[in-house]
């Protein structure tokens, strides 16, 4: 038997040679054609780079640009015109510069060095009573007193020091931003606060309340209205001031407060709706004694010094109350000329700058 075969003839008649040649090439003409080398090589460079990492700092094309310029200029326009529709009566402060929304001052830590500048001339009215003031900047209240660090001084540990410094600005709340006191009604919470072993001081108090005079002026160190000629217009009042301290007199504390007070007012006459403000300026200056050197009461000071300065509030009138005009023109009399907001000029100089002239012209109101 034979099991290789002979390579030099063959066992296929001419007749299934012909037919195996015909299927084969029918077979190969359906059968898929292996890629060129040059094809496989292509093809595997674009695998390779499909599958690339893209590197950090590669450029990417820019993305197309939308114009937005007019829709957002539409929008802006939009939000005016609903701006305008709830607040018409805020559109002539944008083009005068005055604004009751201006940004507020930070508090007031020592004497300025200028006085505040101008504001846009504009009459204050009775929904923006501070209108055309720099007061229109200031902090509420006793927001506005700035009170400093407190440090152990004199016979006070710091902790008392503290609470002296807060109780002196009750005082101030008491007797200068009281609703009722400024209604014309008796400072009693503030009188309180006063050392009644002082036989002067309370007989002072007593008298200037009850019969006031040039020499006994209840103003020096409380703000009073007639309400019958003057009525408060909403319930704010604007200050600006700070409280400073030091040793005194036989290791007491000496607390002095140099306060602004800014009144808006009204005229109490039926259909008569302007508006005018009185401005205080009000300097204190007390002892909390030692009780073991000078006879006082707990929670009491005694009164050394007091200062006052108004404006708008009546010249040569001493009935007790704050009496303001409401003319147009209050620059009415044949003083020094004084600007009310500035502060920057402690009162004494001032003082000492208006000599007897008792009646001067202000700048502002």
């Amino acid at each position: 038997m034979n099991s290789g075969g002979d390579h030099g003839s063959s066992s296929l008649s001419d007749e299934d040679w012909e037919r195996f040649l015909q299927e084969s090439e029918d077979g190969v003409r359906d059968a898929p054609k292996e890629p060129s080398a040059r094809a496989r090589m292509v093809t595997r460079r674009l695998r390779e780079e499909d599958a690339r990492p893209e590197p950090w700092r590669s450029h990417q094309p820019p993305r197309p640009r939308r114009r937005t310029g007019w829709y957002a200029l539409g929008l802006v326009a939009a939000l005016a015109v609903v701006v305008v529709a709830l607040a018409p009566g805020r559109v002539p402060d944008w083009f005068t510069g005055d604004s009751g929304a201006a940004t507020p001052l930070a508090a007031e830590t020592a004497r300025p060095t200028a006085p505040p500048p101008g504001e846009a001339a504009a009459r204050p009215t009775l929904d923006e009573p501070f209108r055309g003031s720099p007061a229109a900047r200031w902090a509420s209240g006793t927001a506005g007193i700035t009170l400093p660090a407190a440090r152990a001084t004199g016979w006070m540990s710091r902790t008392q020091v503290a609470r002296a410094l807060e109780r002196s600005r009750d005082f101030l709340a008491a007797s200068s931003l009281d609703p009722g006191v400024l209604r014309g009604e008796h400072p009693s919470e503030a009188i309180a606060l006063i050392n009644p072993h002082q036989p002067k001081e309370r007989s002072f108090l007593d008298r200037s309340l009850s019969r006031p005079s040039e020499k006994y002026n209840p103003l020096v160190l409380f703000s009073r209205f007639d309400t019958l000629k003057a009525e408060l217009v909403g319930d704010v009042v604007k200050t600006r001031g700070r409280v400073t301290y030091g040793e005194g007199d036989k290791g007491a504390l000496r607390v002095t407060t140099d306060v602004t007070y800014v009144y808006p007012v009204m005229s109490p006459e039926a259909g008569d709706d302007r508006v005018t403000r009185v401005i205080v300026r009000r300097e204190v200056v007390m002892n909390w004694p030692d009780p073991a050197r000078v006879i006082t009461e707990p929670g009491t000071f005694s009164v050394v010094s007091n200062r006052v300065d108004t404006t708008n509030a009546g010249c040569d009138t001493y009935t007790g109350y704050l009496t303001p005009s409401f003319a147009a023109d209050l620059g009415s009399g044949d003083g020094a000329v004084v600007d009310p907001y500035d502060r920057s000029t402690a009162m004494d100089e001032r003082a000492e700058a208006a000599g007897d002239e008792r009646c001067g012209t202000a700048t502002r109101s």
